[in-house]
């Protein structure tokens, strides 16, 4: 599995775990702004171990390769776009073939297991339908395509299979299914969750901005499970639940 160290692929983890899978675990330095996910991801991966849950786990360098890719989330003359996560101008925080440098990756590393230990492999990414408006490599075609590519371009791809669990979920529906299977190992869902971030546009000591798409998506989404979000935000809960309530009510007057 890819785990940014985000909400998504944090909830992903937690499921896989509960579902007895044995986890393999790939970060990507791709030259985010937001790269305090990564050191979220590993304090989550120190949590599962000190409660008995071993994950497989490794950061890989895609700086020299996607650092100087043309995005918000890349580039720093580019500024992180403010609003409605399904509004016109989040299009910037898309990352050129980001998904598909990505999912070869793991395809290979995935392949590699089941050749090397006789399995069947399944490579499980937290990918839901609240991001195909503005990202068109989360879209469930995207991945037949590139499936079918992959099966096309490899021996023995037999082994190796697509799984998208959310695909026509979304963040509320990943947050309810990462609620039972915390509960199911034994973990604490807010130590689990404050382990994690979200935002595009965190500040020097890593809390949250409050402010952008990916951000206003996360905060409705506890709020839609009566939980107060535990990451650390530059302002207090309800004044970023205030904004974020707010946002949603004017992307909903546009959309009329």
């Amino acid at each position: 599995m890819a785990l940014s160290g985000g909400m998504d692929s944090t909830a992903l983890l937690m499921r896989l775990l509960a579902d007895g899978c044995q986890v393999h675990a790939i970060s990507f330095d791709y030259g985010q702004k937001h790269v305090v996910e990564l050191d979220r991801a590993r304090a989550n991966i120190r949590y599962l171990a000190d409660w008995g849950h071993e994950v497989h786990h490794q950061v890989i360098d895609l700086t020299s390769a996607m650092s100087s890719f043309h995005s918000a989330l890349t580039d720093d003359a580019v500024e992180i776009p403010t609003g409605h996560y399904e509004e016109e101008q989040m299009k910037q925080t898309v990352v050129p073939n980001r998904n598909a440098i990505f999912a070869s990756i793991l395809y290979g590393h995935a392949l590699s297991i089941a050749l090397r230990d006789k399995v069947n492999v399944e490579i499980t990414l937290g990918v839901h339908s609240g991001d195909h408006a503005i990202y068109p490599d989360c879209r469930p075609q995207f991945y037949s395509a590139l499936a079918n590519a992959f099966e096309i371009g490899n021996w023995d791809s037999e082994f190796v299979s697509f799984r998208l669990p959310w695909i026509d979920g979304h963040k509320e529906t990943i947050l309810r299914d990462a609620e039972a299977a915390i509960e199911h190992l034994g973990l604490d869902f807010d130590i689990v969750f404050a382990n994690t971030n979200t935002s595009y546009n965190p500040d020097s000591q890593g809390r949250s901005a409050g402010t952008s798409g990916a951000d206003v998506e996360r905060i409705l989404a506890f709020h839609a499970i009566g939980r107060v979000d535990p990451v650390p935000y530059v302002k207090p809960w309800e004044e970023v639940l205030a904004r974020a309530l707010e946002v949603e009510e004017e992307h909903k007057g546009v959309r009329a």
